[in-house]
């Protein structure tokens, strides 16, 4: 038995990425319009391939620069577990990287099969669009366990030990947070610009052809929120499922590694399972009352469902057995089904966070409409009442999130919260499918429109594309939630770590509020999101001026360009958004791994002057600084996640003909404030959550130079 769960894990990895493959060849088959459509569709798969092939380039260089130093490390301090850590972290940052680009791909190839289907009806091109996210889901959970197993296994075998399963987090992590915020910032800096200097100053439709930078638009639809999604939610799974399992081992013990290896991937297996099921319900019914959410919302809940079934059994074979060594990790008295209690309180809160998101930025509900009923008075009151929501968009979020907390540690310690945690991301196959479902359907619109087709198609689109803006907002909002409890299973990794490197037993560190220490670290790391968030916003707006400037010279160099009857340099803006995006996100992406070496550094430097607390100093800061970075990074990828997604359907609410419909003061207000919300649901927001992680992350890895103090 010792190895059965991590080989059952391996068959779920390969079955996901070969049900993926079929997807890809059934979508392959559909037809892709006329020829005007094929163009435009083109273009955009060029651009987008070009970008991640440069992003990619650009990440390989940092990451060959981690990889040696991992290596020189494991040689020098074996505690830092000498190639393997070095090799997981190139494990994880190759799947990472693997998962967004193969989801780009098909991503790319399938909105203009979607905008096709739509000539047809709504309920096709809903097919067309969530199978092609599904490919993106069913990639990113396959290479996700598949990775993991393969990991666990030399750590089964002796052959590595657990350093390596956190390399492999931390390989994920530094692909997903340049992945996330490159994306990020091409995508908006392309949409604010084609939206200030197209809708805004020359009054233009979206998508109009005419405007030269639709082109950059609808490639960062794909790079952003298809690729950069899915290497995020691949490296919360990975690390998420390590977390758990470095606390399996201090819970149960280096002889139950079956259990506490086996468990988490055995959880994701039978999630792969529950989610390719899930996928064959995500289609709408004949009923007239027949909503394109809720037949996306059915898949989910028929995965969610299977999952906690599933999730029974497979407690209760693999922890009824296990012997607590560590009563810290794990109460006394954990029983299976109190373990089964926390999986389903996992897959509840994924519930309550899909509807909590729902209701803020779906533009059917109150938090939506005051804001296009308040676009009425003018740019400024748009603006307010966004703020507004995306403040007030906190409460429920963080109430949900700490009495999961609250009742999983009760039931099971902070064992019991890794748990709920890794329940949750287990689901993050078919929620990523819902979430690459929204880049396809914006694309399919864009498409639908440059390529001239009737006007039933884009109300079909539209309609879609409507959905897609709720499904990535709940996707973000599921994601930021997930790292907040993997988060904090990871800096339980981190301080019962250091208890055990230093060999003093449980006792071995405070973390007392009224300690100094503790207080720099809680405000400096509560500052590092502000500023990741700061730097991020700042990238946009200037490759944004770029565009606009690019945008407004062509539209007055160019005859006939506003007339129609001639074609824009599309290539210009892909260009600039392309340049900026690669320079802009080196500095922020830096940010989380700089500032815990910092704080290492300053604790040798006051080790060297022979102050006595310096081991005091540096631990204490730095686990301050991880509380910080949790709590403030919570709060405000919350505010602009969906804050930036409740403009954004406020717009598209007014388009509609609310409120005075297209060109009325309230639609031009509503742009503004669309605008000013792009940045933040779709790059600062985000991307908050791999930085949460990765700082947590490159902290635990920083143990063995923390106890030489």
């Amino acid at each position: 038995m010792s190895h059965l769960p991590l080989i059952l894990g391996t068959v779920a990895g390969v079955l996901a990425a070969v049900y993926a493959v079929i997807l890809i060849a059934r979508i392959n088959k559909l037809p892709t319009g006329n020829e005007k459509m094929q163009e435009i569709a083109g273009a955009i798969q060029e651009g987008a391939k070009a970008y991640l092939e440069r992003q990619y380039r650009s990440i390989a260089i940092a990451a060959v620069v981690v990889t040696v130093i991992l290596l020189i490390l494991g040689f020098v301090n074996e505690s830092f577990g000498g190639p393997w850590t070095a090799i997981g972290f190139l494990v994880g940052a190759v799947a990472s990287g693997a998962a967004g680009f193969i989801g780009m791909l098909i991503s790319v190839r399938a909105n203009v099969r979607t905008a096709e289907a739509a000539r047809t009806g709504l309920a096709k091109a809903l097919k067309t669009a969530f199978q092609a996210g599904s490919v993106t889901g069913m990639f990113v959970i396959g290479l996700g366990i598949l990775s993991v197993s393969v990991m666990s296994f030399l750590v089964a075998a002796g052959v590595a030990d657990t350093t390596a399963l956190i390399g492999l987090g931390f390989g994920g992590s530094l692909i997903s947070i340049f992945a996330r915020l490159g994306g990020g910032i091409f995508t908006k800096a392309a949409d604010v610009g084609a939206d200030l200097a197209g809708k805004n100053e020359e009054d233009l439709p979206e998508d109009d052809p005419r405007n030269p930078a639709v082109i950059a638009d609808n490639v960062g639809d794909n790079v952003g929120d298809c690729a950069g999604m899915a290497a995020d939610l691949f490296e919360t799974y990975v690390v998420t499922t390590v977390a758990a399992m470095l606390l399996g081992r201090l819970a149960f013990g280096d002889d139950a590694s079956a259990y506490w290896l086996g468990f988490p991937v055995l959880i994701g297996a039978a999630s792969i399972v529950a989610s390719i099921i899930g996928t064959f319900f995500a289609r709408m019914g004949r009923s007239a009352k027949a909503t394109i959410m809720g037949a996306l919302y059915k898949g989910l809940w028929v995965a969610a469902g299977l999952a906690i079934v599933l999730f029974l059994p497979i407690t209760m074979w693999l922890i009824k057995n296990v012997t607590l060594v560590n009563p810290g990790i794990a109460p006394e008295g954990l029983t299976p089904f109190g373990l089964w209690i926390c999986a389903i309180l996992g897959v509840l809160l994924t519930a309550a966070m899909v509807y909590i998101t729902d209701h803020y930025t779906s533009e059917k509900k109150k938090p939506v409409d005051g804001i296009a009923s308040a676009s009425q008075d003018g740019h400024a009151t748009n603006i307010i009442q966004g703020l507004a929501v995306g403040m007030e968009s906190t409460g429920l979020p963080i109430l949900v999130i700490v009495i999961a907390m609250v009742v999983t540690y009760v039931i099971g310690g902070i064992f019991g919260i890794a748990v709920a945690a890794l329940s949750m991301l287990s689901m993050a196959g078919i929620v990523v499918a819902l979430d690459a479902f929204g880049p396809v359907t914006d694309n399919a619109g864009g498409i639908a429109e440059m390529s001239g087709l009737p006007d039933e198609v884009r109300v079909h689109t539209d309609e879609l594309d409507a959905v897609g803006n709720t499904t990535k907002a709940v996707t973000k909002g599921y994601a930021i939630a997930s790292a907040a409890l993997a988060a904090v299973a990871l800096f339980a990794d981190f301080t019962h770590t250091i208890e055990t490197q230093m060999g003093n037993g449980a006792d071995a560190l405070k973390f007392d509020l009224s300690s100094p220490y503790v207080i720099v670290g809680l405000l400096f790391g509560g500052l590092l999101p502000y500023l990741f968030a700061s730097r991020a916003m700042t990238s946009v707006g200037k490759a944004a001026g770029g565009v606009v400037h690019e945008v407004r010279r062509q539209f007055k160099e160019i005859p006939g360009l506003m007339e129609g009857t001639a074609k824009p340099e599309y290539g210009r803006c892909v260009s600039i958004v392309t340049r900026a995006a690669l320079r802009e996100m080196i500095i922020p992406a830096l940010i989380p791994i700089v500032a815990p070496v910092l704080i290492l550094v300053v604790g040798f430097i006051l080790k060297a002057t022979g102050y006595t607390y310096a081991f005091e100093f540096t631990v204490e800061v730095m686990g301050g600084a991880l509380v910080g970075t949790i709590v403030t990074g919570l709060f405000l990828a919350i505010t602009m996640t969906n804050g930036g997604g409740a403009w954004d359907n406020a717009k598209k609410l007014i388009e509609e003909g609310a409120y005075g419909g297209k060109g009325s003061e309230a639609h031009h207000a509503a742009v503004t404030g669309d605008t000013v919300g792009d940045p933040y649901k779709d790059t600062a927001g985000p991307a908050i959550n791999p930085l949460i992680k990765v700082f947590n992350i490159v902290a635990v890895l920083l143990v063995p130079l923390i106890v030489i103090l």
